[in-house]
């Protein structure tokens, strides 16, 4: 769902990115709201609002992710989808990263060889081709914090995210209301428009929910490597049904994230077997 989300943001090039954002807000908002008295129930939120941390926490994350959404929808409709899917490649990376500064996580050798491929691959691109690649790294920087954060929150996945949603929603709306040429949002655009507009709360929370389910289901190595269909896609999109140029500064980037991610990728399957054989052992 991720990796092929770039065609319904491309259907709606014509809206601009804030004014995209706002919408994924407010019909998540509405989405979520009917799941969660229809299916979940308010146990969680009513607990939640006696822990103010938390909230805090979650009024952080928010902004990340309102963060890393814009800048995608920014990224797919001005065609950076390139640099996009570069930034969902380097994500995975970015949290091997978080977890060893904020976890107390320890680096296998392997795990540190990755890193150091996917950082001498970005400062290739800056030093040797003067090209910052912002829209990569504030992709994955943005979402690898908002992982943590969400890390650090135990509430269930819909719950927290309605509370996020719920927190910029009053913001979302005063942005459509004021971009509105009178006062009426969605009023300025056609049927067919508005329908996919309010598509956006399926096409937000949908992967969402299924990424937080998987999280819960399966080994953490094994939805590393699920992690990377969503780019892959979204580098096949770019590449043939848009057209956007490989330059040479992205080539040599995306080889070093690449030859990084299957180092990264070999150290979690082999970790995971031994485990397995040692779990077997103790049997």
């Amino acid at each position: 769902m991720w990796g092929i989300a770039p065609i319904y943001f491309k259907s709606l090039q014509q809206i601009p990115a804030l004014e995209m954002v706002s919408h994924r807000v407010v019909w998540s908002f509405v989405l979520l709201l009917a799941v969660l008295t229809w299916h979940v129930g308010w146990h969680a939120i009513k607990q939640l609002l006696k822990e103010p941390k938390k909230l805090a926490l979650l009024g952080l994350s928010s902004a990340l992710i309102a963060v890393n959404w814009g800048v995608f929808i920014w990224a797919v409709n001005n065609d950076r989808m390139l640099d996009a899917s570069l930034g969902y490649y380097i994500n995975p990376l970015v949290n091997v990263a978080l977890g060893m500064v904020f976890l107390q996580e320890r680096l296998a050798r392997l795990q540190w060889f990755a890193m150091a491929l996917a950082t001498v691959g970005v400062l290739i691109q800056i030093i040797s081709f003067g090209s910052v690649p912002w829209v990569a790294l504030i992709l994955a920087v943005s979402f690898g914090f908002y992982g943590l954060l969400r890390k650090r929150v135990h509430i269930d996945g819909v719950s927290g995210l309605w509370v996020e949603t719920a927190l910029i929603a009053p913001l979302a709306i005063w942005y459509l209301v004021s971009v509105s040429s009178n006062g009426l949002p969605m009023a300025d655009h056609n049927a067919m428009i508005n329908g996919l507009l309010i598509a956006a709360g399926v096409v937000t929370t949908a992967p969402l929910l299924c990424f937080i389910a998987a999280a819960k289901r399966l080994p953490l190595s094994h939805l590393g490597f699920f992690q990377y269909i969503g780019p892959s896609l979204m580098f096949i999109l770019a590449t043939t049904m848009y057209g956007e140029a490989m330059t040479i500064d992205k080539l040599i980037t995306f080889a070093f994230i690449w030859g990084a991610l299957v180092v990264f990728s070999w150290h979690g399957i082999r970790a995971s077997r031994l485990n397995r054989q040692r779990k077997a052992l103790t049997e």
